[in-house]
């Protein structure tokens, strides 16, 4: 994840006021992450959060506005919002310098919500909320184990607009453009903010970017659970044409509820960009509304429509 393209503004802060480091103990690895608490009471429930390839757990938490950060905006709404740096990154990243591969990421963070949820409250469950490699991560980890209420992922289709191994051929500036898009989506100072949370993507779980398609489509009919997926206006990464949505909408069978939608104003990097806290509020909506349907009917309605407000592109 490249972030050569800088700007003037300095941004020093490394976290939100009101957002706090933390580590977890799981399966003999140290997983870091960035944790944020409602300021009273129990949680109405617990979002877990997790980053794309080359990022850290601070994409949750930009700095170059008020507005961008899920954990102080999750937490004013009542959730715990617990983000996370994936197996390889962070704290873990000495331990597991190859890092691992996407079906063991899932069971470090099943174990990881056990552990957490040992000695914190989590109110209703966990909802879990991943953006590009970590909405793979999200899907596949929804699909090997239960104890999560509902999924949000951005950024990841099952259809690549580029082949991987064609990745390697785009110029720098190419790549860049379609990680970021526009220049506009995003405040002054992000850039320069993003170099404290880009991280090298560890080899297994590089290795790991072509086999996507087709883990899909073998994992795809095991998730049982209501799924949101977000497509920014600007995606350069996947397929996302009606009939590509609509495909891969069609693979996910025992989903309750399936729900795809686009942000407008916005590129690959949805948290990071104007379109934030859009993105994050509808999130947060979603998860809300699932938590309401199964306290009401023990399972929401299936929904298999393409909503939001931009036209397929």
């Amino acid at each position: 994840m490249s972030v050569s393209r800088t700007d003037r503004k300095r941004v020093t802060a490394t976290h939100s006021a009101g957002v706090r480091p933390l580590l977890l103990e799981v399966a003999g690895l140290t997983l870091s992450g960035l944790l944020a608490e409602p300021p009273q009471g129990e949680p109405r429930a617990t979002v877990v959060a997790v980053h794309g390839g080359g990022m850290r757990a601070g994409y949750f938490d930009g700095q170059a506005d008020a507005d961008l950060s899920l954990l102080t905006l999750g937490a004013r709404l009542g959730f715990t919002v617990l983000a996370l740096d994936r197996p390889g990154y962070g704290a873990s990243g000495a331990q597991l310098p190859a890092g691992l591969t996407l079906a063991e990421q899932s069971d470090v963070l099943a174990g990881a919500l056990e552990v957490f949820a040992d000695r914190h409250r989590v109110g209703r469950g966990f909802l879990l909320l991943g953006h590009s490699f970590g909405g793979k991560l999200a899907l596949t980890t929804v699909a090997r184990h239960r104890g999560v209420l509902a999924v949000d992922a951005s950024g990841v289709g099952h259809r690549y607009q580029v082949e991987p191994l064609g990745r390697r051929r785009l110029h720098r500036r190419l790549e860049w453009e379609r990680n970021w898009g526009p220049l506009g989506l995003y405040p002054p100072g992000t850039f320069r903010a993003a170099e404290a949370m880009v991280a090298p993507i560890p080899e297994r779980e590089a290795a790991e970017i072509p086999l996507w398609p087709a883990m899909f489509d073998a994992l795809a009919a095991r998730i049982t659970l209501p799924l949101r997926l977000t497509f920014a206006e600007h995606e350069g990464w996947w397929l996302h044409q009606e009939s590509d949505l609509a495909e891969m909408a069609s693979r996910l069978t025992a989903a309750p509820l399936v729900r795809v939608e686009r942000q407008l104003g916005a590129g690959h990097n949805i948290s990071l960009g104007r379109a934030a806290r859009s993105y994050h509020l509808r999130a947060l909506a979603f998860f809300t509304e699932c938590l309401q349907a199964d306290q009401d009917t023990g399972a929401p309605a299936r929904d298999a429509a393409m909503t939001g407000a931009a036209a397929a592109s």
